[in-house]
């Protein structure tokens, strides 16, 4: 049977606002905000474009771990060693981010992920990543099958801190998706990243995200800098029952970095306003049917479309309905069958799943026969 992917174009009505005022642009290279309750995204600048994770990547170390506990495959309590590799790569050798684990010592997973979130230490990712599996490499490795698994399509690692290496690439789309998934998969651990200050080894360090120290309402996640791509952070804010998550790269200095982010969370918080495209259980479109008892299914909403909207600029709003044109009986009610995809001029606010309104069994043999032909024209046509 012949199949092909077919959009339906929607007409939205929408009453904008005066116009006059300029789009928002941010100094940083790459960038992507996203509202965490109705998924619009607010703002995206090369989202998609690689750049070395630098100590982001931590975040994935840190879901592999917090994975390992939640299915009960490691403890808290669970001591790992000190390796002399991860002493003189990672620790107090290295001059790099540590949380000063002693050679030989042992420290446990709970101390290890406290080091890792708080103080970006590089040391306690390598005795992690030795201690669970083996090696950096073979962590590494889990790391870029655990990112696929949970929907991260360009990230790739080479080592679980970040640090210089051929293979550590990611994207801010990635990033913020890491960010919702660890808030939404862990929420339990999700205080750590707001844990002001962390002691080890008679040594107190303050949590190296300046955001939490702000007063704003960002209470995650991690900074990073990589040298010729800048300063970087992924971070999430809460205010008067709204969240924000975002990603910016490619800031010129660590003072431009936190000055970005209070400026678009600023900005994200304060220029938006929502509005309800579609209620749940709404019949979006109507796909049609190959071989069915009826020539099509509606296609629904599971829950209500809301998005955000700029207050003081008027929007184009355009959405279309795409799916796998036609739908091939039996169809079984309540099966994801198409995607309504939405934008404001040129930019991809979201992407929502449709759901079929109702089952579809197979037709009789006329009917099958007249689909068959009407196929097979459309296609020549």
């Amino acid at each position: 049977m012949l199949c092909r992917t077919w959009a339906l174009a929607l007409a939205l009505a929408l009453c904008s606002t005066a116009s006059g005022a300029q789009e928002f642009e941010t100094k940083a290279r790459q960038a992507l905000v996203i509202d965490a309750l109705t998924e619009t995204v607010l703002l995206e600048k090369a989202a998609d474009e690689a750049v070395p994770p630098a100590s982001m990547a931590k975040m994935m170390t840190v879901e592999l771990v917090l994975s390992a506990l939640k299915d009960g495959s490691l403890s808290r309590e669970s001591l790992f060693p000190v390796s002399e590799h991860a002493w003189r790569t990672g620790g107090a050798p290295s001059g790099t981010s540590a949380m000063f684990a002693a050679l030989n010592s042992r420290v446990s997973v709970g101390d290890l992920l406290q080091g890792v979130v708080v103080q970006y230490a590089n040391d306690a990712c390598i005795v992690l990543a030795e201690g669970m599996v083996g090696s950096e490499a073979g962590f590494a490795e889990r790391m870029t099958a655990r990112a696929r698994a949970i929907g991260l399509k360009a990230s790739t690692f080479a080592n679980p801190t970040g640090l210089p290496a051929d293979g550590n690439l990611t994207t801010m789309r990635d990033l913020v998706m890491l960010a919702r998934h660890l808030r939404t998969s862990y929420p339990d651990d999700i205080p750590l990243f707001r844990q002001a200050e962390f002691e080890w080894n008679k040594i107190r360090q303050r949590n190296r995200n300046p955001l939490i120290f702000a007063n704003i309402g960002v209470d995650g996640y991690v900074t990073g800098f990589a040298e010729g791509y800048g300063y970087g952070l992924v971070a999430s804010m809460e205010r008067d029952g709204r969240r924000v998550d975002l990603a910016l790269n490619g800031l010129a200095t660590d003072k431009d970095r936190l000055a970005e982010a209070r400026r678009v969370f600023d900005w994200a918080m304060t220029n938006f306003s929502e509005k309800r495209l579609f209620a749940g259980g709404e019949t979006v479109a109507e796909a049609s049917v190959y071989g069915g008892d009826r020539a099509s299914v509606g296609l629904v909403t599971a829950s209500p479309v809301d998005i955000l909207l700029p207050v003081k600029t008027p929007a184009k709003l355009t959405a279309r309905v795409v799916y796998r044109w036609p739908l091939t009986v039996p169809v079984r009610a309540g099966e994801v069958a198409g995607t309504l995809r939405i934008w404001n001029g040129e930019q991809l606010l979201r992407e929502v799943p449709l759901k079929t309104a109702a089952s579809v069994e197979a037709g009789s043999l006329t009917s099958r026969a007249a689909d068959a032909l009407k196929e097979l024209l459309f296609f020549w046509l």
